[in-house]
């Protein structure tokens, strides 16, 4: 079954323990660790990432992912973000594409983004870790076209992409967003904003994430659903909001 798990940088103010302690609490199941400036670990440092790896093993967690700011560039290095998820056992870091919409970058800088991600995927696979793509705005995955297209064209195997609703999408456009990408999720991120970023309880947008979870359950690469950012980064409703996301795994996997 899918697993219930946290991204770090929902709780960007406590400490990687402070993380793994309340993630354990509320009986999730795996992490993903923010890595570079917004996350609790820094590309290369491998004697941290090696450390916080065996203190989530040891909390009967998994380390589901790297969640990365890697930007996909002509020239960036892959190699620290590499060093870092060999270090913690992380079997796939979630990278981004350029940092402008699909609809402002050039056919040259395309190509040159296209040409970077599969570069650094190879190398990746070469260390036994896979790359997947953020689903998100101002990057070339900012319309489930473009990132459909951008998956074509890079053609890897050592490829995927997370999924997460489009900031102001209705029920009806996130799930066909969610349908357009199917063949290549592997990760959803969790969380209910609405009408556009503001924060609501899980169950808030309960008719959506159960339709959603029925069509992920069928999915044959998605291994985690991540909770990513509650009201008031509040650690308090951690507990409640990973209830909800467990109640609405096991009755997708049982109607799967």
């Amino acid at each position: 079954m899918i697993r219930a798990g946290l991204c770090s940088i929902t709780f960007r103010a406590l400490s990687a323990d402070e993380v793994i302690d309340v993630a354990a609490g509320a009986g999730l199941e795996s992490i993903e660790w923010g890595v570079g400036d917004r996350g609790h670990l820094t590309p290369g440092d491998v004697t941290t990432a090696r450390r916080v790896g065996e203190r989530t093993r040891e909390a009967g967690l998994v380390v589901a992912s790297l969640g990365s700011y890697f930007r996909c560039h002509p020239g960036d290095d892959v190699t620290p973000l590499l060093d870092s998820a060999e270090a913690m056992g992380a079997p796939r870091i979630r990278v981004w594409a350029g940092e402008k919409g699909s609809a402002d970058t050039t056919g040259d800088e395309r190509a040159g983004i296209v040409s970077a991600l599969t570069d650094a995927a190879t190398r990746a696979a070469d260390r036994g870790v896979e790359l997947a793509l953020e689903y998100h705005g101002r990057t070339l995955t900012d319309t489930p076209e473009s990132a459909r297209r951008l998956m074509e064209e890079t053609a890897h195997d050592n490829v995927s992409s997370y999924w997460q609703p489009t900031q102001g999408a209705d029920d009806e456009t996130a799930l066909a967003e969610l349908d357009i990408m199917a063949p290549w999720v592997s990760t959803v991120h969790v969380f209910s904003w609405w009408p556009v970023a503001e924060r609501l309880r899980l169950h808030d947008r309960e008719a959506l994430w159960t339709r959603a979870f029925e069509r992920v359950a069928a999915l044959p690469r998605v291994t985690d659903a991540l909770l990513e950012f509650v009201p008031r980064d509040d650690p308090a409703l951690l507990r409640e909001e990973a209830e909800t996301l467990r109640s609405w795994l096991h009755v997708a996997a049982a109607s799967d």
